[in-house]
């Protein structure tokens, strides 16, 4: 079973992690979620809202640490499908993320099937053949923004399982965003739809 933060079934800590991540005690959904002052504004123990950011198997570890970051800051637990394109303890991980991981949920899950046995939630897909905008579309505070690999997105399997396929609108001149910029754009749209942006 691989190590890592919140991991289903049991959670366990790398010992090369021991200077990122201190042993704390896990929620009834199989999170960490620990309270420090003055890195985000106001800790979060336990998050006011259901919303989650999800990245199925990312590759890039500098990407999950800046959404880890962002999810620190805005108070929204983290999911990361597996397997990812690096090593746990990657040094890129702790460099992005920083002391910010003290103040977010992660969880960890070996597959999306195993993420979907414990997490409900309508699935918000964001991809680059989404048939929407994030700016016409309503979403609810329980909502799973997902957003696929860097190289491929999701498989078909779990986009045809999507409730909802959303495109952020992009110049026709270029691809797309990077993983972590098209996280924050779509979190900050659906927080500020829901009233759930920290004041």
């Amino acid at each position: 079973m691989p190590n890592g933060i919140g991991y289903d079934p049991q959670p366990v800590v790398p010992e090369r992690l021991a200077g990122l991540i201190a042993s704390h005690p896990v929620n009834a959904n199989g999170q960490i979620a620990v309270q420090r002052p003055g890195l985000c504004g106001k800790p979060h123990r336990d998050y006011p809202q259901a919303m989650r950011l999800c990245l199925f198997e990312p590759e890039i570890a500098g990407n999950v640490g800046a959404v880890m970051r962002l999810g620190a800051c805005m108070g929204v637990p983290v999911d990361l499908i597996e397997p990812m394109g690096f090593q746990w303890d990657d040094k890129r991980v702790r460099r992005t993320a920083m002391d910010y991981i003290d103040h977010v949920d992660v969880t960890r899950h070996p597959s999306f099937d195993a993420f979907r046995r414990i997490t409900p939630g309508r699935l918000i897909l964001f991809t680059t053949k989404g048939d929407s905008s994030p700016y016409d579309f309503r979403f609810d505070p329980g909502d799973i923004l997902l957003f696929g690999k860097e190289s491929g997105g999701v498989t078909a399997d779990i986009a045809e399982v999507s409730d909802a396929k959303l495109r952020l609108p992009i110049r026709a001149e270029v691809r797309s965003f990077n993983l972590a910029t098209a996280a924050a754009i779509a979190l900050g749209e659906a927080l500020r739809q829901t009233d759930g942006l920290p004041a």
